[in-house]
């Protein structure tokens, strides 16, 4: 016992010692880190700065006088030249802090090593630094500097190279942290280990633990070392001590330990219990169906809603692999390859869920909707899918109400649009029919004139055929429009589309002395759609900008109506058609705008305020979108769009 208690002690102090050298050799490389991250940091943002110099270049006075600048703000320079595209020196600042570093050999010895930076630079096309050199000076001293050469390109061709040159000595000075070199020594140093600058404090201590890594730079590589002097550890009083304390408590703690030990093993069984209690408390109480299964599909788990949705007992739900007993025989087959994929991991559900129709034991369907994760246990490993499920039957029924409303909500508007519309009729209709009185009595007359008048008569019965076509057509095209029709996507030309509605929008555009101008992309395709409906779009939309330009009384009214491609969508590849209408009106406000798709909201003295809400309803149920903005010189352009048919041949490539 007694060498074992002696090897412990032993043990302990030099795993102490160990451990304290590590604390410090870890903190030392840390301090090594950051400081080789302040120097990159710091000559990174050096750079950029000296991209400020290029605006100066052709202002040699200017560039002198920012030059100069920079060198007061950054120590770490000693000089900074401007040179041309052959590196001949064109203007050139010393740092103000010290004599000149090159008064004494001058710049020439030192050529080769800016040709082989700006070289390098040229070729990253970014600043590039060269090896460092010692300059002697007159004091018997001297200096390790470093080149950093920095391209300029205009218009992407080499006009020049700003030349920087880095003292290594201030760089260790100013760009690292004082904290780092209050109680250490920074070095740079070549492979070999050979000093090249240093800066810190004086050595103290009996060990040294030394810490390097690489500033590595574009053209060249430095190493940083940092050198800490510290006392060997002297522990052993202070273990010694702390063992004797320590085993003098140990047994009693022991005791302690194993009492809070158990007592807190108690508690948590206990928390345990209610928390499994609260849980299955929360789980009968919820109205979404819960269902867990294994990686072979195998049903392990199913909460009360769902048996209480499909009608059977969890007994004979449980343990029950595919196909489930819930699924509809006709759909059971691929029900079973979509759980194949999905176990072999190749289908993944969507997070929003997908739909599904299941059966219960009475035989009757009704449509769910499935929202599946995996189950994943406490090791981070899927051991199965946790299911949850909606009944969407009442949503679906209240879907259908919804959708009848806006049927009768639209046939409502289009009976609304044709009141509007009756006045415009008489006037238009007066013109034809009044047309046709004249070339009846004409050809009365022509009769009574003897059988010469053949030739005429022909001539006046062509134009009342064509004045009656003229009528009906205006006749046709409301009862078109009016009449109910059950909803159906078609595919349909655009220029159908605008054909259908021309003869209503010309009807109210001569009324209104507007100009109405048709621009419809060639070569379009079809789009699918329910037409009339889109119509109605087209039709209200038109209505709305003649009615705005009227209003602002706008001496040149234009109406522009352009159909061109929208681009691709990720609905299908063949993409969109987008739908414009554009006016010259007095435009939209921001209030007016943030209000202008809201139901029963119209800045008209008549109107309903359910025109543009339903055709941004219609153009939405085509999956599509309506938009408004500003149209220049002035006025408002709305925008939709459909979507083409995907039937349609695709554009030759």
């Amino acid at each position: 016992m007694v060498a074992l208690v002696v090897a412990i002690l032993v043990t302990l102090v030099w795993l102490a010692g160990r451990y304290e050298a590590s604390q410090v050799q870890a903190k030392l490389e840390r301090d090594t880190a950051d400081a080789v991250s302040d120097i990159r940091n710091a000559m990174s943002r050096n750079a950029q700065t000296l991209q400020a110099l290029h605006a100066a270049v052709g202002d040699p006075a200017r560039w002198q006088a920012e030059a100069a600048s920079l060198l007061r703000e950054h120590r770490e320079w000693v000089r900074v030249e401007w040179r041309d595209a052959r590196l001949s020196t064109l203007l050139a600042a010393d740092t103000p802090y010290r004599a000149s570093v090159f008064g004494r050999l001058g710049r020439a010895n030192s050529q080769a090593d800016v040709a082989l930076a700006c070289t390098h630079a040229r070729r990253v096309n970014g600043p590039a630094y060269a090896t460092s050199y010692f300059v002697t000076q007159r004091d018997g001293l001297g200096v390790e500097v470093m080149e950093l050469c920095m391209p300029q390109v205009v218009a992407g061709e080499l006009t020049g190279y700003i030349v920087a040159t880095y003292a290594l000595q201030t760089i260790l000075t100013d760009l690292i942290s004082r904290q780092v070199t209050r109680s250490q020594e920074v070095s740079f140093t070549e492979a070999d280990g050979t000093r090249l600058a240093l800066h810190g404090s004086a050595r103290r201590g009996s060990r040294i633990f030394t810490a390097q890594q690489l500033v590595d730079l574009p053209g060249n590589t430095l190493v940083l070392r940092i050198d800490s002097w510290r006392a060997a550890p002297d522990l052993f009083p202070n273990v010694l001590t702390a063992l004797v304390t320590a085993m003098s408590i140990a047994l009693v703690s022991v005791l302690v330990l194993l009492g809070k030990d158990m007592r807190r093993r108690l508690r948590a069984e206990h928390d345990l219990a209610e928390a499994l209690a609260f849980r299955k408390a929360m789980e009968d109480s919820l109205v979404t169906g819960l269902r867990a299964r294994d990686l072979q599909g195998r049903i392990t788990y199913v909460n009360p809603a769902f048996c209480q949705m499909v009608g059977f007992p969890p007994e004979e739900l449980l343990g029950h692999a595919t196909p489930a007993p819930y699924w509809p025989p006709e759909l059971a087959h691929g029900y079973y390859l979509r759980q194949s994929t999905r176990r072999a991991g190749e289908n993944v559900p969507p997070r929003e869920g997908f739909e599904s129709v299941f059966m219960r034991k009475d035989g009757t369907r009704f449509p769910v909707l499935i929202i599946e994760a995996p189950l994943i246990n406490a090791s981070g490993v899927q051991t199965g899918w946790m299911s949850a499920f909606l009944d969407i039957s009442e949503q679906r029924r209240v879907e259908e109400l919804s959708r009848a409303s806006q049927d009768r909500l639209q046939a409502t508007a289009r009976l609304a649009t044709v009141g509007e519309m009756a006045s415009l009729l008489s006037h238009e209709l007066n013109q034809p029919l009044a047309a046709i009185a004249s070339y009846a009595n004409g050809s009365l007359n022509l009769l009574r004139g003897g059988p010469h008048a053949a030739a005429d008569l022909e001539m006046a019965m062509h134009r009342i055929a064509e004045q009656a076509e003229r009528a009906g057509k205006v006749i046709r095209s409301v009862h078109d429009f009016v009449r109910r029709r059950d909803q159906a996507r078609e595919a349909v030309d655009p220029q159908e589309l605008l054909d259908a509605v021309m003869p209503l929008v010309s009807l109210q555009a001569r009324k209104l002395a507007v100009r109405v101008e048709i621009v419809v992309v060639a070569g379009l395709p079809r789009v699918l759609c329910d037409r009339t409906m889109v119509e109605q779009v087209l039709l209200n939309l038109a209505r709305n900008a003649m009615q705005a330009m009227d209003e602002a009384a706008v001496p040149d009214r234009l109406l522009l109506i352009q159909v061109r491609r929208a681009g691709p969508s990720a609905a299908g590849p063949k993409g969109w058609l987008e739908f414009s209408v554009a006016d010259q009106g007095p435009g939209i406000s921001q209030a007016v705008g943030q209000q202008l798709f809201t139901p029963f909201f119209t800045t008209k003295a008549e109107g309903m305020g359910l025109g543009l809400s339903l055709c941004r309803t219609v153009v939405e149920q085509h999956g599509g979108f309506l938009a408004f903005g500003p149209h220049h010189p002035q006025g408002t352009i709305f925008r939709f769009t459909l979507p083409v048919d995907p039937g349609a041949p695709s554009e030759a490539p």
